[in-house]
């Protein structure tokens, strides 16, 4: 039960980061290019959305409730909001 805790945190902390690695590949020129950049920014969306639901679920459903934790659900709760907003703008703007 303890060592599932730890693991659901790490993984959960290790979230957090991820999205942010989409920093360092932007400085490529081939990143910036359109269908790229849709593409990566909608992998990146989708993850982050991910992100949150776990996050959520770890902490409701598998009772992960610590510290940490409770740090993890909001800041992946943020990157899913922030997530469900590019993608409805990048839905958005194909339709328009």
């Amino acid at each position: 039960m303890i060592m599932k805790n730890k693991i659901l945190t790490a993984v959960c902390m290790i979230m957090i980061l991820l999205p942010w690695t989409i920093l360092p590949l932007r400085s490529f020129q081939w990143a910036l290019k359109s269908p790229t950049a849709e593409i990566m920014i909608g992998c990146y969306a989708v993850f982050m959305i991910f992100c949150g639901i776990f996050t959520a679920f770890a902490y409701v459903k598998a009772g992960v409730q610590n510290y940490f934790m409770k740090i993890c659900l909001i800041i992946n709760s943020l990157y899913a909001a922030g997530g469900t907003v590019l993608l409805g703008m990048m839905v958005n703007s194909q339709f328009m």
